[in-house]
């Protein structure tokens, strides 16, 4: 791949990875919830789930998903309803949080410690990375675009994955970094709750669109 090619996705990946959405959503209010350091698991559950998408769309599944729009639509239609999961959730743990006017004990506690869990964060990141399933048809539009069939194909998906990968982390960290920057400014349960609803209210938002376009696809 010459370097001016590569150059322009790299420009190209930089804009599009850095716009804010819900793994950026995610991120910065798990920044500052739970710290940059403890952040790194819900970072590794998102990229995981991107790099899975970007994978099986190479291998085929994205024209699969092409060929069969109702299946395609189904999946987005779950990938919306998950993130009005997470908004309502992240609604009512403020709720929870508002109220309690002690630390929880026995039961309520060990929940709460299993929310904050690593796996937990994995298993978040993971599920909202891949509650938007359009990461399959954009890998299929862009990829192609900065690949020469007449050079080899194997070493040219490798160098652009790589890239994406370098990218994709640094915006996690970036905005992770963002979130723990606030943690200073919501130590109080006033705030917290407050992030939470703004949180939950912006998932909430998100999945109600994606589910109305969602919808609206099927009756075309």
């Amino acid at each position: 791949m010459s370097l001016h090619l590569w150059l322009l996705y790299v420009l190209t990946v930089l804009v599009i990875s850095g716009i804010p959405g819900p793994n950026m959503l995610l991120l910065m209010t798990h920044g500052a919830i739970h710290g940059l350091r403890r952040s790194v698991a819900t970072m590794f559950g998102c990229f995981s789930a991107l790099l899975l998408m970007m994978l099986v769309s190479v291998g085929g599944l994205g024209l699969f998903l092409q060929s069969w729009p109702r299946l395609f639509t189904l999946v987005r239609v779950i990938g919306a309803l998950y993130l009005l999961y997470l908004g309502i959730s992240a609604w009512r743990q403020a709720g929870r949080n508002g109220s309690a006017s002690t630390e929880p004990q026995g039961t309520d506690a060990e929940a709460e410690i299993g929310r904050h869990a690593p796996g937990a964060l994995y298993r978040t990141g993971f599920l909202v990375a891949m509650s938007n399933p359009k990461a399959i048809l954009f890998t299929l539009a862009l990829v192609p675009q900065f690949m020469r069939y007449q050079d080899n194909l194997q070493l040219q998906f490798a160098e652009l994955i790589l890239s994406f990968a370098v990218i994709e982390f640094s915006w996690y960290i970036v905005y992770s970094a963002a979130g723990a920057r606030l943690a200073r400014w919501l130590r109080g349960p006033i705030a917290k709750k407050r992030l939470q609803q703004w949180t939950g209210g912006i998932f909430v938002l998100l999945g109600l669109a994606l589910l109305a376009l969602a919808i609206a696809e099927l009756h075309f």
